[in-house]
């Protein structure tokens, strides 16, 4: 079991900041819907002590985690199973029309990464698995074994950003009509061992970008962020805030294009004064993305590829 104190929140303080003038009133709701362990959830309940917190995870193991360290805080912290796409159903199932604060803290959290029997890490053999919420869906290993070549080359190009995707798909063909896959290690070498030299000298652990590739199709990452963040934005309140932490460029990609077309101005061109209707509904909070500290990297080396955005709400829809 992973030990929460080990578990060390990404860009925690900048986060704090860039809430807090959203969660100082009383009432005020804050939604973290990546709960993990717990740690942005602890720090928002110990920092905004009129806020109540919601907060989400698919990870029933997390749940519970988490669950016993927010004990101590009562009924302001409501834990919910749910992806977080599901964010508008789980608020009208509480009956909170509006919230003040939403958090995102994107990717593979600690626990799932250090549990070895999850499968997410590719540096120790472990049952080719990846699913955030083991209840449902299907495995990294179904995905290698019975998807077309064509769709697995599409997947590791599109989610992985992998330039030898064909060359990997092509190994993994040969190799699952021998013995269908089961476990990381073996993936981790055949990539090892159809990858070109001057490729194996870049970027880390060459099955770093595959395992990405896989994770995001196994839990529908992108498709789930894609609905995720505009009804999040749509939850909050005028003067609410939210913070998206992403880890790789496709993530941080879709984030970006929702804030921008939020503080953009929708009026079709010449007009001398600017309707309300066609008013941004958002003012972004950060220019570009945030990276964290060199500090903090040192202290927390999965913090190295986060970027964060920001975004305060300006004002309501008007149809």
């Amino acid at each position: 079991m992973t030990d929460n104190s080990r578990h060390v929140p990404v860009m925690l303080q900048r986060c704090l900041d860039m809430l807090a003038p959203a969660l100082a009133e009383p009432g005020a709701v804050v939604v973290d819907c990546t709960l993990g362990l717990g740690g942005h959830s602890e720090a928002l309940l110990a920092t905004f002590p009129a806020a109540r917190l919601v907060a989400l995870d698919r990870d029933k193991e997390a749940l519970r985690l988490s669950g016993e360290r927010l004990a101590p805080y009562g009924d302001r912290a409501t834990l919910v199973h749910a992806v977080y796409d599901e964010l508008p159903d789980v608020l009208d199932r509480l009956d909170i029309p509006r919230v003040q604060g939403v958090l995102f803290d994107l990717g593979v959290s600690s626990m799932q990464l250090d549990e070895a029997d999850r499968g997410f890490a590719y540096a120790q053999d472990a049952p080719l698995d990846m699913r955030m919420d083991q209840t449902t869906g299907i495995s990294a290993a179904e995905v290698l074994n019975t998807y077309a070549p064509g769709e697995l080359v599409r997947i590791l190009r599109q989610y992985g950003e992998e330039k030898q995707a064909k060359r990997i798909v092509s190994a993994v063909v040969r190799e699952r009509e021998k013995e269908p896959f089961s476990n990381s290690a073996r993936l981790v070498e055949l990539i090892r061992d159809s990858l070109p030299q001057a490729a194996k000298r870049t970027g880390g652990n060459p099955a770093k970008r595959t395992f990405q590739a896989l994770r995001i199709e196994v839990n529908g990452e992108l498709s789930v962020l894609e609905r995720a963040i505009p009804a999040a934005v749509k939850a909050l309140a005028v003067g609410g805030r939210i913070a998206v932490l992403s880890y790789h460029s496709l993530e941080d990609r879709l984030v970006k294009q929702v804030f921008a077309a939020g503080a953009t101005n929708t009026a079709p061109p010449g007009l001398p004064v600017v309707p309300e209707r066609y008013q941004p509904r958002l003012k972004l909070l950060t220019r570009g993305a945030e990276l964290p500290t060199e500090e903090e990297v040192a202290e927390n080396r999965r913090a190295a590829p986060a970027r964060l955005r920001g975004a305060e709400r300006v004002r309501e829809d008007v149809s």
